[in-house]
C-alpha cells in the first residue's frame, strides 16, 4: 500500500534522526549523562528538599506531570502545564512562552524559581558537594574543573537530551512496514497531512514546527506576547511536539483539554474565541464523526511501542 499522495511529499520530513545533537559548550560524554540523571531525579537541588525535576517530569507521565498545570514550592499550582521533555535536543527555544534560548537556559529557570523548585544556588552547592558520591561523580564528568552550579546544569541537560521518544508505529510505516498502521490510522494521517491541516503546524519527525500560534483558545495568558510584544505573538504559545501525545493528557499549555478527542473537537470548530493574531489556519475543518476517529487513530500511532526509556542514539 503507498502513501496517500498529500502525505507522499512529506515522507522523508517524518524520518527519525540518527543522533543526538549537543551544543560545542556542552559536549556528550558518558559520565556527564549519569551525574546529570541522578540529579534530575534528586530532592535535594530544591529549596524544600521534596521537589526534583522529576516531580514534574516524570517518566510515568510522558515526561510531564499528568496535570493541568504544573505544582510549585510549597504545594502551590502553578499559571501553565508542565511542558514534556520529550526531544528536547532539537528546540530552539524553550517554555511555553519561548523566553529560554537554550536548555541550559531553560533549566535554571524552574531551579532557581521562588515559585517552582526554590533553590537557592549557594545552599545548592553546598548540599550536593557536600555528598561523596557526588564529588567522585563531578570529578568524573568534569575533571579539573571547579564545582559550580554551571555544571550541575550542565549535566542536566545533558541528561535531558538524552531523553528521546522511542520507536513508534507511525515510524515502521514511514521505514516500509506497510502494516504497521491500521487502515483507520492510515486515513487519519491522510487527514493529517490534507484535509484537517495539522501538518501546518505539526511538521518534521518531531511533529512541531518549534514556532509560536494563537490557537483560538480562551485564556488571559499573553503567552509569547509577553516576552516579544507584537500583536502576532500575543496568545500565541509553543507548538508542541505530538510525539506520545496519547499518553500525554491534559492538553494545552494550561490543561484545558482533557482528551485527545476534545483536542480534536477545539480544532474542528476553529477553535474557541477568535482574534485579531489568531492563526489563519485556526478555522472550521468540517470532520465527520468517522474522521476524526481516524486522526485520533494517528495520533496513538505517534506513541512508542516500548516504555520511555533514554534512546541509544550516537551523540554528534
Amino acid at each position: 500500500m503507498r502513501l496517500f499522495a498529500q502525505a507522499e511529499n512529506h515522507k522523508n520530513e517524518f524520518i527519525r534522526p540518527l543522533s543526538i545533537p549537543y551544543p560545542p559548550n556542552n559536549p556528550y560524554s558518558k559520565e556527564k549523562e549519569q551525574l546529570g540523571k541522578k540529579l534530575f531525579f534528586d530532592p535535594r537541588l530544591s529549596g524544600s528538599n521534596i521537589v526534583s525535576c522529576a516531580t514534574c517530569h516524570s517518566p510515568s507521565f510522558s515526561w510531564s506531570d499528568g496535570l493541568p498545570k504544573g505544582v510549585g514550592h510549597g504545594h502551590k499550582k502553578l499559571s501553565r502545564r508542565s511542558p514534556t521533555l520529550l526531544n528536547l535536543a532539537w528546540a530552539e527555544r524553550l517554555f511555553w512562552d519561548g523566553r529560554a534560548g537554550s536548555l541550559e537556559e531553560q533549566a535554571l529557570g524552574p531551579l532557581f524559581s521562588e515559585t517552582e523548585m526554590h533553590g537557592k544556588k549557594q545552599d545548592s552547592e553546598k548540599e550536593i558537594f557536600a555528598v561523596s558520591e557526588y564529588k567522585t561523580l563531578f570529578e568524573k564528568a568534569f575533571p579539573h574543573e571547579s564545582l559550580t552550579n554551571d555544571l550541575i546544569i550542565k549535566a542536566i541537560t545533558t541528561y535531558e537530551r538524552s531523553i528521546v521518544s522511542g520507536t513508534a508505529p507511525f515510524d515502521k510505516y514511514i521505514s516500509g512496514d506497510e502494516k504497521a498502521l491500521s487502515p483507520s490510522a492510515l486515513n487519519g494521517f491522510k487527514l493529517f497531512t490534507g484535509k484537517a491541516k495539522c501538518i501546518n503546524c505539526h511538521s518534521g519527525w518531531n511533529f512541531t514546527d518549534g514556532s509560536f500560534h494563537d490557537i483560538g483558545l480562551k485564556t488571559k495568558d499573553k503567552g509569547r506576547g509577553k516576552i516579544l510584544p507584537l500583536p502576532t505573538m500575543l496568545y500565541a504559545f509553543k507548538t508542541p511536539t505530538l510525539r506520545n501525545i496519547a499518553d500525554r493528557s491534559p492538553y494545552m499549555h494550561d490543561g484545558s483539554e482533557s482528551t485527545l478527542e476534545s483536542v480534536i473537537d477545539f480544532y474542528n470548530q476553529g477553535g474557541k474565541i477568535k482574534r485579531l493574531n489568531t492563526s489563519p489556519e485556526i478555522k472550521p475543518l468540517n470532520l465527520t464523526s468517522q474522521e476524526k476517529t481516524e486522526l485520533l487513530d494517528f495520533l496513538k500511532s505517534l506513541s512508542s511501542v516500548d516504555p520511555i526509556v533514554e534512546l541509544p542514539l550516537l551523540p554528534h
